[in-house]
């Protein structure tokens, strides 16, 4: 659960500094926070893939194919079952909580803390990164997560109070659950191939992670999601 704990802190610290000093950052500054986001997730993306693959050429071959396979069809599968779109939704409901608070707003509390369990817990990259930490203990992806929920608790603070520094409690509870199922699981796949392949389709969904934060063009990234499911399904029927 390291990279949960270090997301959970990096929420508190933003937070706090937020509620003291909430300094809009200049935009060559924003910029380069924005790179080097894209570069570490590049990064933890390829470094998924790479400790995903192994063996034979054929074998490297077949396990690229099969993840590029479960991405495709993963995607196929998210479209029908609207998931893009259901966080767009949640997006929208916490983008209005934001634009009708005000400093005067008595409720701000609540809003806060609402709106940003929404923005810290629903998105692939909390799920890919606690199935990660709990799979394998990387917790790259949830580093570059913590480092984005950090600059955004120190923004919110400002317009919502303390109540920002309570949504760490949901995502330390939600992503450790996560985490903790993961590890479990994985402790019971005696077949490594399974978890390389999840390690593998979800390097490839980093990646797309990588072009929405340099904002290259829109990926519907939590449609991809189910590309972590059939993965290991292709991997056991494809042997």
């Amino acid at each position: 659960m390291t990279g949960t704990l270090i997301n959970t802190a990096a929420i508190l610290v933003g937070g706090g500094l937020g509620l003291k000093a909430a300094r809009q950052f200049s935009v060559t500054t924003q910029t380069r926070i924005k790179l080097g986001l894209a570069a570490f997730t590049l990064w933890a993306g390829l470094g998924m893939i790479w400790n995903g693959i192994g063996g034979s050429f054929g074998g490297v071959a077949k396990q690229l194919g099969i993840g590029m396979l479960a991405l495709v069809l993963g995607n196929v599968l998210g479209t029908l079952l609207h998931l893009q779109d259901g966080l767009n939704r949640l997006g929208q409901y916490a983008k209005e909580r934001i634009a009708g608070a005000s400093a005067t707003d008595g409720n701000r509390f609540s809003e806060g803390f609402v709106t940003c369990t929404l923005l810290f817990c629903v998105g692939p990259m909390a799920i890919l990164g606690a199935i990660e930490d709990g799979t394998n203990g990387n917790y790259k992806l949830l580093m570059i997560k913590a480092a984005l929920d950090g600059l955004a608790a120190m923004g919110f603070a400002a317009t919502f109070g303390p109540g920002v520094l309570l949504a760490a409690v949901p995502v330390l509870a939600y992503q450790g659950t996560i985490t903790l199922a993961a590890n479990a699981l994985a402790t019971h796949l005696h077949d490594v191939a399974l978890i390389n392949s999840i390690r593998v389709a979800g390097g490839l969904v980093v990646l797309c992670i990588g072009v929405v934060i340099l904002e290259l063009r829109k990926v519907p990234l939590a449609n991809y999601l189910p590309s972590l499911v059939l993965a290991p399904v292709f991997t056991h029927w494809w042997k």
